[in-house]
């Protein structure tokens, strides 16, 4: 007596494992024929065979339903265009947004998000271990040559058991950078690097920005020979006298915020990771020659503040205006 006789219900299947074993099972215990039972299931033929050859093969698990979700994306990102980014990003150590600019001047389109994602999955983003914290800053509308920030810097290494210094010079307007090298760090080397950049520089140059060292101030200099006793008639630092004859309006950062230069301090973080830490020299001779080359790149390098423009490209622009 069959179970519809006796009033019984036949359980139904409660996912799609259980529908499929439904109609596999009748069929692999050869009670009935795959031709027949495709006459009445309302799946079609090939699926039986499919779900038969995988319960044989695989058992229950056989059964279990494959993921729909597509294999591909018809607006992924080109393979070629995902590894120029990554061999860019490993070469320049460049921002999503200065390699977006990179890979538009050679033709090739990539959001910054897209690219931003594509390094973060490589494993190329650096960590910071830094609290953020949140100002609010009136950004000065400045014109080439309004403020320059000054700096020195002690180069890495040694050259002949001697150490060499850096003086940096960048304009806050348009990013545009003027490096020296030299032996000593004293305010004779500082009065000639003014001298130069003055010189060289494409702007007329009408302030700079130094912080507190002796070869710029003598300000908390405590020899007496250096700074004057009478606060009402300092002894002026030969760098201000040298200021004076240039017509040079001089400013001093607050003690102990070098914050305060940040331009130029940002750039020399730069210099270490993109410079120093890939270039390698043995006399002052090729030092000088090599951070000659790297100024020339620094100022033809894309830069955040000019949106996309460089140092070089942003004087043009604005002489043409």
């Amino acid at each position: 007596m069959s179970s519809y006789a006796r009033g019984m219900s036949i359980p139904m299947p409660k996912n799609i494992k259980e529908e499929r074993l439904r109609w596999v099972l009748p069929i692999y215990n050869k009670q009935i024929k795959l031709v027949d039972l495709a006459k009445v299931c309302p799946h079609s033929q090939r699926s039986l065979e499919r779900w038969l050859s995988a319960y044989k093969q695989y058992g229950l698990a056989g059964l279990e339903p494959n993921s729909t979700r597509p294999k591909t994306n018809p607006r992924e990102t080109p393979i070629h265009i995902k590894e120029r980014i990554i061999e860019l990003r490993r070469e320049t150590k460049l921002g999503a947004q200065k390699l977006r600019w990179k890979l538009l001047k050679k033709g090739i389109y990539a959001k910054e998000r897209t690219i931003n994602n594509i390094i973060r999955r490589e494993g190329l983003v650096r960590k910071y271990r830094v609290r953020k914290i949140k100002y609010r800053y009136v950004k000065a509308v400045l014109k080439p040559g309004e403020l320059i920030e000054i700096d020195v810097k002690w180069v890495p290494g040694r050259l002949g058991n001697k150490r060499n210094y850096r003086f940096t010079a960048i304009d806050c307007a348009s990013r545009w950078r003027y490096l020296r090298i030299c032996g000593e760090m004293n305010k004779g080397d500082a009065c000639f690097f003014l001298r130069e950049l003055v010189r060289d520089a494409p702007f007329k140059i009408k302030a700079i920005k130094t912080d507190n060292g002796s070869c710029f101030t003598n300000r908390y200099t405590s020899t007496s020979w250096s700074k004057s006793t009478d606060p009402i008639t300092p002894k002026l630092h030969i760098f201000d006298k040298q200021c004076y004859q240039l017509k040079i309006e001089y400013y001093l950062i607050d003690p102990g915020k070098p914050a305060q230069n940040g331009k130029v301090e940002c750039s020399h973080r730069t210099d270490q990771e993109m410079f120093y830490n890939r270039t390698s020299f043995k006399t002052l001779a090729e030092l000088q020659y090599k951070i000659k080359l790297w100024n020339m790149y620094y100022n033809n390098l894309e830069h955040c503040a000019h949106n996309g423009l460089t140092p070089n490209e942003y004087l043009s622009k604005y002489l043409i205006n």
